[in-house]
């Protein structure tokens, strides 16, 4: 069976911004059959993700992610539809989703290793498994849970850098739902602020290229920052934690502005912002999603009920075509996507 598929054809170096061109569309073949225990499916949606940056290298810095192999097919979060099952717990029609789906049009992939969806959990809207039902809604819900102390009735002040992108637009909104009783994001366009307070329920939103930074959050967090979601890094998370309290937290979800660099995860801080850190005994600890799977089944069923009862809004960039998953990795990279990036390979 003839299929297309999307392979890294070039590395864009360590320190190098990554641009469509890295990746490239081919004609590839499939088996005609599939064996015991297989299943062929049709790939519905991919997901296109920050951290996808990192496998673009030979070493990603990282014990749990492996590279992308030049000339061979690249995968993450993907979506599909089974054609043919020669599994006993899935069958022609099932929609099924993997954290290691091929980007190819078809696939021949392990049953065991699939999970099956029900899509009536987010009213029929697929794609939202990868995304505010999936591994980024788990992203954020668990990291406010388990790093950022939320307590209801504790007057906490949150801060959400990258507020616009498909994590931080999801834990504004959950910090709130979670306890917290004023909630700023920040976001690079006054469009993305807007959306934000409009649509999202933030308090407020500061655009990060427009004013002083510093100064804006002192006049919308009068009393400090007791948890940041961190999805950036860089210069904007030195800020935020200049005026971050006694004893509040910081929840390290990703450091975006440093992938185009060789710097260690997580990037040390600057010295003065490093001695803030420990004389106001602010906790930065590392956070990685797959460390609570055991939760992973009940956070998912949280998620799915804020959907349907309209509590968490839900955003999504939508690429249409699967030759144009390089030009969306782009885009992403360079921030200029709303919510979640989600690429429709076929209906």
């Amino acid at each position: 069976m003839i299929i297309q598929r999307v392979v890294l054809n070039s590395r864009p170096g360590k320190n190098g911004v990554p641009v469509a061109e890295n990746f490239r569309l081919e004609q590839s073949t499939i088996a005609d059959t599939i064996q015991a225990g297989q299943v062929r499916v049709r790939t519905l949606y991919l997901s296109v993700d920050p951290y996808m940056r990192c496998r673009m290298n030979e070493d990603t810095g990282s014990d749990y992610l492996l590279p992308w192999q030049l000339s061979e097919v690249a995968d993450g979060g993907g979506i599909g539809v089974v054609e043919e099952s020669k599994h006993d717990n899935l069958a022609k029609g099932d929609f099924v989703t993997s954290f290691n789906w091929p980007w190819q049009t078809v696939a021949i992939l392990d049953g065991s290793l699939l999970q099956k969806l029900v899509p009536q959990l987010v009213n029929g809207r697929l794609s939202y498994f990868l995304g505010a039902a999936g591994i980024t809604g788990l992203t954020a819900l668990l990291g406010i849970k388990e790093k950022g102390h939320v307590a209801v009735g504790a007057n906490q002040t949150m801060v959400v850098s990258g507020a616009a992108g498909a994590c931080g637009s999801l834990a504004g909104q959950i910090g709130r739902l979670e306890g917290c009783s004023r909630v700023v994001g920040i976001a690079g366009t006054d469009e993305k602020c807007s959306i934000l307070v409009q649509e999202m329920g933030f308090d407020a939103a500061i655009n990060y290229k427009k004013g002083d930074v510093a100064e804006q959050l002192r006049e919308l967090c009068p009393g400090g920052v007791d948890v940041y979601f961190d999805n950036v890094g860089g210069d904007i998370s030195d800020t935020v934690i200049s005026q971050m309290n006694q004893n509040s937290h910081i929840i390290l979800c990703g450091q975006i502005s440093q992938y185009n660099k060789d710097v260690p995860y997580p990037p040390p801080l600057p010295p003065d912002i490093e001695k803030i850190q420990k004389e106001r005994n602010i906790t930065r600890e590392r956070f990685l999603v797959l460390n609570y799977m055991d939760k992973q089944e009940a956070s998912i069923l949280q998620l799915c009920q804020w959907i349907q009862e309209g509590k968490l809004k839900v955003r999504e960039t939508v690429v249409e075509g699967l030759a144009n998953i390089g030009a969306a990795f782009q885009s992403m990279m360079n921030g200029g996507n709303i919510g979640k990036q989600i690429v429709s390979v076929s209906k």
